[in-house]
């Protein structure tokens, strides 16, 4: 199922989902869009467990150079990171919480091998609140419970990726930018992902992807009722 607010020059360069959870398994970036009426905006997306200096270098490279981890509320609770700014007024209402570099294994905290340590701390199930610096060099997101379905964003679509891909719930996100530093919309997005080996997929694909899962899962419940 392709989204109609995609333009049709776009949809035949759209990748599947399953093709984006074969590269998030093996460590690999993923282009995620979003709506052309919501942010139009793609960004880069990988597991955070599989974060390496490499990959953090391409990611700042490439983007806006924020790197964000997108987490579930539950571990960020364990971790004991509240929202940045309880009631923010930001349009997206992307939910920051207060910023963290991993108190291990780093010096500054900024450079690729700080951050990459510092991201797969985040998903670590040994890492503890006593394990991170506040104020640090990354930001995680709180993703909201029902992922996607709930809220269409990339916070969400990162966490759901990361899950359905059978790894742990959280992923390293930044959004694609322009040589010239603007915001790359899709026909950038395709290019860029075509350039580099990536698949690109949407939002709205993803949030049938999922539909269509519930939908079976259901199925089969009745039919085992039955």
């Amino acid at each position: 199922m392709k989204t109609d607010t995609i333009s049709a020059e776009g949809i035949d360069h759209i990748d599947r989902i399953e093709d984006a959870l074969q590269a998030i398994r093996r460590g690999s970036l993923v282009v995620v869009v979003d709506d052309e009426d919501r942010e139009n905006e793609g960004d880069l997306v990988m597991a955070a467990e599989f974060a390496t200096s490499a990959a953090v270098a391409f990611m700042v490279r490439y983007t806006s150079g924020v790197l964000c981890v997108a987490l579930p509320g539950e571990r960020l609770d364990a971790l004991c990171l509240p929202l940045m700014v309880p009631r923010g007024n930001e349009a997206m209402q992307t939910a920051f919480t207060v910023t963290v570099d991993c108190r291990h294994g780093t010096t500054t905290g900024i450079s690729a091998s700080d951050r990459a340590i510092t991201i797969r701390a985040l998903v670590d199930p040994r890492a503890s609140a006593d394990d991170f610096n506040r104020p640090g060099h990354l930001f995680p997101l709180r993703a909201m419970p029902d992922g996607v379905l709930e809220r269409p964003g990339h916070t969400e679509a990162t966490v759901d990726l990361c899950r359905l891909a059978g790894l742990r719930a959280g992923g390293v996100l930044a959004e694609v930018v322009n040589d010239d530093g603007s915001m790359a919309r899709l026909p950038q997005l395709i290019a860029f992902a075509r350039q580099h080996g990536l698949p690109i997929v949407t939002i709205r694909d993803l949030i049938a992807y999922r539909e269509r899962m519930h939908d079976t899962v259901a199925g089969a419940c009745d039919a085992l009722a039955a």
